[in-house]
């Protein structure tokens, strides 16, 4: 069973979010809403997944988040947030994104293809509306240089 830590500040939408996500199959080892709060939660369970929304309480970014999930084992990064055109996302901060609002079957298509990546280096599973690849972070320094 994948264990997921849910990052959101919208507490209904983390609610129904552990839900879902609990009666599909994976156990959830967290909610946060702030990013020290996640940072614990993360360092506590090292969860397998991580649905992170981009806004957080008190004023923080979902980045900064994935910068200590990365420090800690291989976590699949899923952002899920309406704010996605706001950021320069690459595959430094995490695997994929996913636009609020989605739908729940969205949701769970991108954690199976988040999982299949991190297992795998890559997916052959279709991608749900809304859902975006991030795409490499050498291809960014590559493009900085040129």
């Amino acid at each position: 069973m994948l264990k997921v830590l849910i990052v959101e500040d919208d507490l209904m939408i983390a609610d129904m979010t552990e839900e879902f996500l609990v009666g599909s199959g994976y156990s959830v080892c967290g909610i946060a809403r702030t990013v020290p709060k996640a940072i614990s939660l993360a360092k506590s369970h090292l969860p397998d997944l991580a649905i992170i929304d981009l806004r957080l309480a008190d004023g923080g970014i979902g980045t900064d988040v994935a910068a200590e999930l990365n420090r800690l084992k291989r976590i699949g990064v899923l952002f899920a947030s309406g704010n996605i055109t706001q950021f320069e996302l690459t595959s430094a901060d995490g695997d994929a994104s996913l636009v609020k609002p989605y739908l729940i079957k969205d949701l769970l298509c991108s954690l199976s293809i988040i999982s299949e990546i991190v297992l795998t280096g890559h997916s052959s599973l279709p991608h749900p509306r809304g859902f975006k690849l991030l795409k490499p972070a050498i291809a960014d320094r590559e493009t900085f240089h040129a």
